[in-house]
Order: structure tokens, then sequence, then C-alpha cells
């Protein structure tokens, strides 16, 4: 990443802002990673704020007590839900974020700023309002039954990588040092292992073809959902088998009391 030109964040909204776009989520060891972005573009350039890169971001997630959201996404439900408030340590900020799917299949995340990771009588407004939208049954119920129950955090790089013959430009990111929290306070961690994430329009980026050639394929893969099947062992978790079994049979595991 050293070698790699920087960019801003408002340089990178602007060439590759991506409203409509297609991600996809890769896991692999870390090891592997430097290899990986041997392959890179020679124009790629990363994201530095405040002169850091890797930056550090916490994910408060909120789910009814009988996991209304979590079900939802297990078992494909066509109307789904997602609250999370999303932290950036470094560059600074809070944003409540409402990740909806509705009727037509399409995933639509709105963000407002809030003060801290927790949820007011306004957050409860706003995610009821969006809730409602999304034609999510029992909206007011739901949103007013939301607690914490699972903290993810992680260290950042995002990468915009050019435009190319196949496509525009696109962008992408690479989640390290990643930990989950459980509502309990145990503490699970993936340290030889990196997210990776790609935002790109509809042709596969410059990023996907090089991961595809060092034989790694798009993963089913939510931080929510494996997170939460990976410390709740009773949940159904099928959507994310194959991830839980190659990935966080490794993970360390430390208990509140340790």
């Amino acid at each position: 990443m050293d070698g790699l030109r920087t960019v801003d964040l408002d340089t990178l909204n602007a060439a590759a802002g991506l409203q409509t776009r297609v991600d996809r989520k890769y896991i692999l060891p870390a090891p592997a990673l430097p290899a990986v972005l041997t392959g890179l573009p020679a124009e790629s350039e990363v994201l530095e704020i405040g002169g850091e890169r890797a930056l550090r971001y916490a994910s408060q997630y909120f789910d009814t007590p009988d996991f209304d959201s979590y079900f939802g996404a297990a078992r494909g439900r066509r109307r789904r839900f997602k609250v999370r408030a999303r932290t950036y340590l470094d560059s600074g900020g809070s944003f409540l974020e409402v990740k909806t799917r509705g009727a037509r299949s399409a995933t639509v995340k709105d963000r407002v700023p809030v003060i801290g990771d927790g949820l007011d009588a306004d957050a409860v407004a706003y995610a009821t309002g969006l809730l409602t939208d999304a034609g999510i049954p029992g909206a007011d119920e739901l949103a007013h039954r939301l607690t914490p129950v699972l903290l993810t955090r992680y260290r950042r790089v995002t990468l915009l990588l050019p435009p190319s013959a196949a496509g525009d430009a696109s962008r992408a990111t690479i989640d390290v040092d990643l930990t989950w929290i459980g509502a309990d306070g145990t503490r699970l961690q993936l340290p030889r292992s990196v997210i990776m994430e790609t935002k790109s329009g509809q042709r596969a980026g410059a990023l996907d073809r090089t991961l595809w050639r060092h034989g790694y394929r798009p993963a089913s893969l939510s931080k929510y959902g494996t997170g939460m099947a990976a410390l709740h062992p009773s949940l159904p978790s099928h959507k994310w088998r194959r991830v839980l079994t190659r990935h966080f049979t490794a993970a360390t595991v430390t208990s509140p009391a340790a």
C-alpha cells in the first residue's frame, strides 16, 4: 500500500460514487493478500484521511429480542432489514444506517448522522419511517424493540481503481483486524483473515478479475450474519455455512470472564 498514490474522500466519491453498483465480497487468508495486491492496475489509488490509510471502523448492530433482522437475512425473506450505527473512529462521525429490501427485491440503504451509537427517540422514529416505506410488516413495533446485539470492529483500506476497457472506475475495500463482540461481551477475532469487497458497475472490476485469477470467488458473507451465527451456534446458519466452516473454525474466542 505504501507505493500507491493517495486520494481524498471527495475525489474518491466523485470518481466512483457508484450509486448503482454490484457488490462482491471475498474472504481470504491474510498471507495471500500481498500476492493479490501486486495485480492491481498501476494507476490504483488508496484513500488517506488525516495521514491514515487503514482507518478504524466500529458498527453497532441492532435487532429485536426475537432476532427478526437476523432471521430475515438467514431465511432470505423478501422484505428484510438491517439497522446499525457506524462510527468512523479516526475521521470522526457516527451514522445510523438502515438497509431494507422491499417487494421488488431492491436493496436501499439510508443513513443519518447521530451522536454516539445508541438509539434515541429520533433514531427510532427514523428507522420506523424507513421500515414502513419498505413495506416491512409491523415496522413500528420492530423499531421500538431494537436493542444492541453485536459490535464489529476492523480496520479498512479503501482503493480507487482506474477505468479500463471493461468498465468505469471502481472501488474496493479491504478489512483487516476483524473483531466481533457479542452482547454478553464474548469476543471473536479472525487475525489471519481479510474481507475484501469490490464495488463496480455491472461488469466486474480489475480487482475482481485479479482475485479470480488467484482462485478466489465471491462468497455469501455478512459481517452481521456470520458474526451472529459464529457467536450463537443455535441460530440457523446454512446461508453462511461454507464461510463459517472454512474460516471461522480458526477464530480466537475470548469469554467476558477471561
